[in-house]
């Protein structure tokens, strides 16, 4: 998958969250500020202050005159994969973030997935190193490296895979006619192995393996969308599924894991059974669950923290019914990608001992050295995207 994004940089926190109505809420009170007071509830930096003006994100009718002149009505939050596991909000006002990858929003539609590698963390790179969302994906690093984005298209309506010219050719003559580019990410996904330059991805010239392979990378998909293609949320056998036994507290600020009773331990707020695979469950080294409980423990606590200022203080709730619903999910999520462990290190030790596609069989097909074309983004000419100050731009 030769062309590869750079992950989202917002130059300011307060324009994503877990919480949608905070971020209305903190750009009603941004919009309302004018002057030196607007100045600093902006946080400017070098590439975006409250007088910048520039093009709308492809899909989105944000302003694109000086927010300081012209803010215009508060954008819908989008969804988006905030980092690994963790579905966030963000405001889609091109305005206001620093580095938003446009070319990422433009291809972003229902049929477009995007292959996110994890920031590699020698003998702490979990059990995945290549995760898949359907939705854009900020490529958050948990460990502070991140890793790079690689959707599957290169085009909307998925068109013009994004892979390395010839490569699909090589596969179908080796493996099997009917490959598709979905079955290419799947056995990516089921194969990925970390390294400090990236994910590696060994290709078998063995169709059983291969077979094996992209059966579980289909699994690991199925089970990372959510159900957005089929409609079916991942759940657990019945008595394994988690409940809440005791309620979540409005402002929860630990998190702990019972592990001979296996409950999750939210304040006073009690969840069971909570498989310890799902408590362990780590992305570069750091615990999934905790990290995704720290960010909502934060925002839950809002104004009432001590030294909350800004925008930063705007718009806290306490927990919300919706974040409980979302960490059952999530605890689903990660009890079944770990119950796919076994499935990985068996196909890892059947890699060992066949045969694999060569880099000299890819130099004599054409696919190696990748044309520097497959590596950059794809000309877009389906709509028109509004330029700065309301000019509109041809790409």
């Amino acid at each position: 998958m030769p062309w590869s994004v750079r992950p989202l940089r917002t130059g300011r926190s307060w324009i994503g969250g877990p919480d949608p109505a905070a971020l209305r809420a903190r750009w009603e009170r941004l919009a309302a500020a004018e002057g030196a007071e607007q100045e600093r509830l902006f946080g400017p930096t070098r590439t975006r202050t409250p007088h910048t003006s520039v093009a709308a994100l492809p899909g989105q009718s944000t302003g694109t005159g000086r927010f300081a002149r012209e803010p215009g009505d508060c954008p819908g939050p989008v969804r988006i994969l905030h980092g690994p596991f963790d579905e966030q909000w963000l405001l889609p006002d091109h305005r206001l973030i620093d580095a938003a990858r446009p070319e990422l929003w433009r291809v972003a539609d229902g049929q477009q997935l995007f292959a996110v590698e994890h920031g590699y963390v020698p003998r702490s790179a979990g059990p995945l190193p290549l995760s898949v969302s359907r939705l854009l994906p900020d490529g958050h690093s948990p460990a502070g490296r991140p890793g790079r984005i690689r959707p599957l298209y290169r085009r909307p309506g998925a068109t013009d895979p994004n892979l390395a010219p010839g490569l699909l050719d090589v596969v179908r003559t080796r493996l099997g006619p009917e490959i598709t580019p979905e079955a290419v990410l799947a056995w990516a996904l089921a194969a990925a192995r970390p390294s400090p330059s990236g994910c590696r991805v060994p290709l078998p010239a063995d169709a059983e393996v291969w077979a094996q392979g992209v059966e579980l990378g289909r699994e690991l998909t199925r089970i990372q969308l959510r159900g957005a293609r089929d409609g079916e949320r991942p759940r657990l056998p019945g008595g394994r599924r988690p409940y809440v036994r005791a309620a979540l507290p409005a402002r929860p600020t630990e998190i702990a894991y019972d592990a001979e009773a296996e409950v999750l331990i939210v304040g006073d707020g009690r969840i069971s059974p909570v498989a310890a695979g799902a408590w362990e469950f780590t992305v570069s080294g750091v615990r999934v669950l905790e990290l995704w409980f720290t960010r909502r423990a934060a925002a839950a606590v809002g104004a009432a923290a001590e030294g909350a200022e800004g925008l930063a203080a705007v718009g806290a709730r306490g927990w919300t019914r919706e974040w409980t619903s979302e960490l059952l999910e999530l605890v689903s999520v990660l009890t079944l990608l770990d119950g796919l462990r076994p499935r990985r290190e068996a196909l890892r030790s059947r890699l060992e001992g066949v045969p694999l596609i060569s880099r000299d069989e890819l130099r004599a097909a054409g696919v190696l050295p990748v044309p520097a074309s497959a590596r950059r983004p794809a000309s877009v000419l389906g709509h028109q995207e509004e330029g700065p100050e309301g000019q509109f731009a041809l790409l």
